[in-house]
Order: C-alpha cells, then sequence, then structure tokens
C-alpha cells in the first residue's frame, strides 16, 4: 500500500467514524423522545453511509474487528428512531454496548493505520520510495 493509499484510507477511517459518533448521537436522542421527521431521515442517512463504507473499507483492508455481521447487526437493531425510542431502557443499553464495542475497534484500526502511516512518511524523508 503506497502512502498516499494510506492516507487516503485514514481520511475514510475519520469520516467513518464520525458517522459513528452521529449514530451514536441518534441514540440519545431517541431515547429522550426528542426527534423531529429531519432527524428520522438524518438517521436513515447515517446508517446508509455506515453500510457502504464499512464496504468500501473492507475492500481495502482486511479487518478482524468489528466483522461485518457485527455492524449489521447493530444497524439492523436500530431500525427507526421511532422504535429506538419506544424500546426500553436495557435494550437501549445493550445496542450501546455494541456501539461502544464498534466504536473502539474503529479507532483500533485508525491507531494502526497511522503507524503505518507514520512509517511511511518517515521511509520518504529518509529517502526511501514512497
Amino acid at each position: 500500500m503506497t502512502s498516499k493509499d494510506i492516507n487516503q484510507l485514514v481520511t475514510q477511517i475519520e469520516t467513518h467514524i464520525e458517522c459513528w459518533k452521529q449514530f451514536n448521537h441518534f441514540i440519545s436522542i431517541a431515547r429522550a423522545k426528542k426527534f423531529t421527521a429531519a432527524d428520522e431521515n438524518h438517521f436513515l442517512e447515517i446508517k446508509s453511509i455506515i453500510v457502504q463504507e464499512l464496504e468500501l473499507i473492507y475492500a481495502v483492508i482486511e479487518v478482524g474487528s468489528p466483522t461485518r455481521e457485527e455492524v449489521h447487526n447493530l444497524i439492523g437493531n436500530a431500525p427507526s428512531l421511532r422504535l429506538l425510542s419506544e424500546a426500553g431502557e436495557g435494550a437501549l443499553r445493550g445496542l450501546e454496548t455494541q456501539w461502544h464495542k464498534i466504536y473502539i475497534s474503529w479507532h483500533a484500526i485508525l491507531g494502526q493505520l497511522k503507524v503505518k502511516q507514520l512509517s511511511a512518511e518517515n521511509k520518504a524523508f529518509w529517502g526511501g520510495k514512497k
């Protein structure tokens, strides 16, 4: 993988992580039962972006965790803000626990890629091939 490829992948995963943050924000909105139709539409868009970005990332690198199934299960367990707002506290906590596990996994992957990014930059700096 070239330095340019690594840089693009780092940016892509950082964007993906931002979508995960938004997903968690929507869980909080659902819990508070304070959301609009626009929020519902935005939630569906975020879920779509997460799944699409997941496939783009998996096409480039091999990821052990989170698995495709873990992500799809989480997304599938949150069909809409309305249904989340009707879920019990235990169900929402379970969803947040799943979310947190996946969120931390993405940060671990990002950290590993940043190590490769620094290594590639150091090789270029010291006269190695880019």
